[in-house]
């Protein structure tokens, strides 16, 4: 049974940092691709950050380029995305997601995490 358990949210200032896990289980981590993808209060899911299988490659949202980093430790079988410089509209649930293949290229996702609680504010 796959399964995506996110940790590491929580209430942080703006301006401030937090470091999101996802910890992966029952499927070979290393085979795919991994996302995050949020939702904010009232509106739609919003994807936000890519990794390739091998963790060489990677890609962001333009809303948090620059401020976030999506990385991955194969061994450990964990995702992560370290949160810098964090505004009020970042404010929002964190889904780590997993793709069909070992490229985020095309974006397909076939298993998301229940979803971690970012909350920006002073």
């Amino acid at each position: 049974e796959v399964q995506l358990v996110e940790s590491g949210g929580g209430l942080v200032q703006p301006g401030g940092s937090l470091r999101l896990s996802c910890a992966a289980s029952g499927f070979t981590f290393i085979n795919y691709a991994m996302s995050w993808v949020r939702q904010a209060p009232g509106k739609g899911f919003e994807w936000v950050s890519a990794i390739n299988s091998g963790g060489s490659s990677t890609t962001d949202a333009d809303s948090v380029k620059g401020r976030f980093t999506i990385g991955r430790d194969n061994i450990k079988k964990i995702l992560y995305l370290e949160m810098n410089s964090l505004k009020s509209e970042d404010t929002a649930v964190y889904y780590c997601v997993k793709d069909f293949r070992s490229s985020w290229y095309f974006g397909e996702y076939d298993y998301w995490g229940q979803g971690t609680q970012v909350t920006v504010s002073s």
